[in-house]
């Protein structure tokens, strides 16, 4: 994505500049950070930024459907601007949370043919590779 401002605008969100230092800090992290990791980093280069307004923004990201929450435990709510179908791997031991690749076409049969769904995700826990390595 060459120029977030545009992006934002076409998904009609207007493009102030905290929610484009925003969605780019989302777009570069993939390390679905949360509301108080983005306000950390981003802190420094704005002065006037509150975790009020990162929860807000990341809020109409969510709604625009530009970005996504994960809870994927009862401690913390993180958040990805990777939007297409995948699962998160959280690691036990570093805490890290990973990308991976789910297939949920033919997963579920005809269990629910009168359902509506409206969201799939798929969380797994576990030890990371690099974490597996160093124990």
């Amino acid at each position: 994505m060459n120029n977030v401002g545009d992006f934002l605008k076409t998904n009609g969100i207007k493009p102030s500049y905290q929610r484009i230092k925003i969605y780019e800090y989302l777009m570069q992290n993939k390390d679905h950070p949360t509301v108080e990791s983005i306000y950390n980093a981003l802190n420094g280069q704005i002065p006037t930024l509150s975790k009020t307004t990162v929860y807000n923004t990341l809020k109409i990201f969510i709604d625009r459907g530009i970005a996504m929450a994960i809870t994927i435990d009862d401690t913390e709510v993180r958040f990805d601007a990777f939007v297409e179908t995948h699962g998160h791997f959280k690691c036990q031991h570093c805490h890290q949370v990973y990308d991976f690749n789910v297939n949920f076409e033919g997963a579920l049969d005809d269990q629910l043919d009168d359902f509506e769904i409206l969201e799939q995700q798929m969380f797994l826990y576990g030890i990371c590779k690099k974490c597996k390595e160093e124990s």
